[in-house]
């Protein structure tokens, strides 16, 4: 079938319309793909273990799961962990056993982001995937050593995919236009636009073609053939495509978020939260922030705040995306109206400088443990006074000689 077929329903976004149905169509990753590489190799040879495809959004994740189905002729399934449950597993896991018994066909499940499934539906795929009921392929853009069960992990190849080069993300340009061109579209660009176009896209061909179909479509509706800068610029921001999880305006983001509930603005905060959640970042990585934030910024003025953070971070977890996003939601409020103290923060900076410029203090004898005659010889633990033994304070030096009424914490 030809990649740009007229008949693709026109309705389907740029990205989906282009998706390649073959190996030779695909662009990027050929360390995997290449001719000779190992994940090739193992398509051909139809011979296909569980594996997770590590790797940035709109890299081809998706998309080679659905060609090796294409090729081993396998039967294809799809689940994204945002909005599937073990109930959407089940069904699948019965039509894929009935499959196998009935037509001696094999199943293969793709379950995008699996890494925002819980431990124990991660752990729920493990009976299918050592009964060969299914083959597994899942995705994620985090580190499966962290966000994958290790069960699971031990039986599935990991394959990591790198972000798009500007060679690859040019081929995919040139196809989208070659496909606008035999639909009647042309378009002609400023000089410099397409590099900004690529730029922009952050190693993303998603987000590439997004833009492209966003900043087309608002040209037809001008009658304006002319595609400038601006209008590129204009067409990622609207689109919400300008997020790029690993770039500049992931940690722009994230310190718009951290700075708004340092202000005490809880509405700002808010807005910079769902920046980063609709645009599909990692909930645990927020939550994360959260807890830090909870005891650099706020520290014992209100203790109770890393209480709250530690249980979004168990919330996002348990739940992740789209439910986990009022947990979130309330710490965040929580934090930005809450009283603030960097003391903590302060005191352990000035902690990290003395051990980094002076010399190893070191415990004084009467701190130390005597868990041997030796040590004890040695006089290890002589006159410590154990506190709860005085009815009164108790006086002794904790600090190592040379820091002697050294104080970090200042009340």
């Amino acid at each position: 079938m030809d990649l740009f077929d007229k008949n693709l329903n026109q309705n389907q976004p740029l990205p989906d319309r282009l998706r390649p149905k073959t190996l030779d169509d695909f662009f990027g990753q050929e360390h995997l793909v290449g001719k000779d590489a190992p994940l090739r190799k193992m398509i051909e040879a139809d011979d296909i273990p569980s594996m997770i495809f590590w790797g940035p959004p709109g890299t081809g994740k998706t998309t080679l799961a659905e060609i090796i189905a294409t090729r081993t002729g396998a039967h294809f399934n799809a689940l994204s962990a945002t909005s599937s449950g073990k109930k959407d597993l089940q069904a699948i896991i019965e039509e894929a056993r009935n499959r196998l018994k009935l037509q001696n066909k094999k199943t293969i499940l793709f379950v995008d982001e699996i890494h925002r499934w819980n431990k124990a539906q991660q752990d729920s795929l493990l009976p299918y995937v050592e009964k060969g009921i299914i083959t597994l392929i899942g995705a994620t853009t985090e580190n499966p050593s962290f966000e994958i069960v290790g069960a699971l992990l031990s039986r599935a190849r990991v394959f990591t995919l790198n972000q798009l080069n500007e060679d690859d993300l040019l081929a995919i340009l040139k196809n989208a236009l070659r496909l606008y061109f035999k639909n009647g579209i042309k378009m002609q660009f400023e000089e410099g636009s397409p590099a900004l176009l690529i730029g922009l896209a952050g190693g993303d061909a998603r987000a590439l073609l997004g833009a492209l179909e966003l900043v087309i479509k608002l040209k037809k509706e001008k009658n304006n053939a002319i595609i400038k800068k601006e209008d590129i610029k204009n067409a990622y921001l609207n689109a919400n495509l300008f997020y790029d999880k690993g770039g500049e305006e992931h940690y722009n983001i994230i310190s718009a978020l951290h700075k708004s509930m340092r202000g005490s603005d809880s509405d700002a905060a808010l807005y910079w939260l769902g920046r980063m959640l609709e645009a599909g970042e990692n909930p645990l990585y927020v939550a994360r922030r959260l807890v830090r934030f909870a005891s650099e910024d706020i520290g014992l003025a209100d203790p109770n705040a890393l209480t709250q953070a530690v249980a979004a971070y168990q919330a996002a977890h348990f739940l992740g995306m789209p439910e986990c996003n009022t947990a979130l939601a309330q710490v965040v409020v929580y934090m930005a109206r809450a009283p603030k103290s960097n003391k903590l923060y302060a005191a352990y900076l000035e902690v990290q400088k003395d051990i980094r410029e002076m010399p190893r203090e070191p415990v004084p004898l009467h701190l130390r443990n005597a868990p041997t005659k030796l040590m004890k010889d040695l006089e290890y633990g002589k006159d410590y006074k154990y506190n709860p033994a005085y009815k009164d304070p108790v006086k002794q030096e904790y600090m190592p000689s040379g820091l002697k009424n050294k104080k970090y914490f200042n009340e």
